[in-house]
C-alpha cells in the first residue's frame, strides 16, 4: 500500500496539487465515519446478531477444516481499507508540508515516511498481532520463568487488544476530526481561539494542548455521526428500491 500511495502522492503534487486538500477532507471524514460505527455497533446490531456472530466464530475455530481466512473476509477487507486510508492520511499530511520543497527532498520525505511506517509502524502492529503466539510459545518452554512470562502474555494480550482497540478509536475521532476542522477555516479559527482562552486558565498550558484535542474530537464524533447517517439511510434506500 505504502508502495503505492508514494508516487501517487507525487503525482498528485506535480499534477493536481488543489487536490491535496479535499482528499484529506475526504479521508478524514472516512475516519471519523469507522470510529462512530464502532461505537454505534450495539445500536445498529441486534444482540441475537452479535450472538449469532460469536456462535458461527465458536464454530468456526473448532472445525480444522473451515478456512478462518474466507470466514473473516469481510472483516479482513474493512481492516485493509482502513489502514489504506490511514496510509493515505498520513502521506497527504506529508505532501502538505513539503508541497513547496523542490521534488528531490520531496521524494526524499516521503520515501522515509513510508519506510518509518512500513518498518516502524506496521511491523509493530505485527508484532502485537503475533503476542498471544510468543505467549503460547514461551508457556511450552521448560524454563518456569519462561512459562511463568508465557502465561502472563496470554493473560494480558486480550486486555493489551481491547485497550488498542478504545485507543485506536479515539485516535480516529482525534485524527480524522483535526483534519476536518482544519480544512474548515471557521472551525480551525475557533478552536485555536478557544484554545487561546483556556491558556489563561489554571493550568494553562496544560488545557491549551488538550482544548483542540477534545474540540477535534468533538468534531469527529459529530462528523462521523452525520456520514453514518447518510450511508444507513442510503443503504435502506437501495434496499427499499430492490425490493419494490
Amino acid at each position: 500500500q505504502v508502495s503505492f500511495l508514494v508516487p501517487a502522492a507525487l503525482a498528485i503534487s506535480a499534477f493536481a496539487p488543489w487536490a491535496v486538500t479535499p482528499l484529506l477532507m475526504v479521508g478524514g471524514a472516512y475516519l471519523c465515519f469507522e470510529g462512530f460505527e464502532k461505537l454505534a455497533h450495539k445500536y445498529l446490531h441486534s444482540p441475537a446478531e452479535d450472538e449469532a456472530r460469536h456462535a458461527d466464530l465458536v464454530r468456526v475455530v473448532a472445525d480444522a477444516q473451515v478456512d478462518i481466512v474466507a470466514f473473516e473476509k469481510d472483516k479482513i477487507k474493512g481492516a485493509v481499507r482502513t489502514d489504506f486510508v490511514l496510509s493515505a492520511e498520513i502521506i497527504a499530511i506529508t505532501l502538505g508540508t513539503v508541497a513547496a520543497a523542490p521534488f528531490v527532498q520531496q521524494v526524499a520525505v516521503l520515501s522515509g515516511i513510508a519506510l518509518v511506517m512500513t518498518v516502524g509502524v506496521y511491523g509493530f502492529v505485527a508484532g502485537i498481532v503475533k503476542l498471544d503466539d510468543v505467549g503460547l510459545w514461551l508457556s511450552r518452554k521448560t524454563s518456569a520463568a519462561a512459562r511463568a512470562l508465557g502465561a502472563g502474555i496470554v493473560r494480558s494480550a486480550p486486555w493489551l487488544m481491547r485497550g488498542l482497540s478504545v485507543a485506536g478509536t479515539a485516535a480516529m475521532f482525534l485524527v480524522g476530526g483535526g483534519i476536518l476542522t482544519h480544512g474548515v477555516q471557521v472551525l480551525h479559527h475557533a478552536i485555536a481561539s478557544a484554545a487561546a482562552t483556556a491558556g489563561q486558565w489554571p493550568l494553562g498550558g496544560l488545557w491549551q494542548v488538550l482544548t483542540p484535542a477534545l474540540l477535534n474530537a468533538v468534531a469527529g464524533i459529530v462528523a462521523g455521526a452525520l456520514v453514518l447517517g447518510g450511508v444507513t439511510l442510503l443503504k435502506r434506500l437501495r434496499g427499499s428500491r430492490a425490493t419494490d
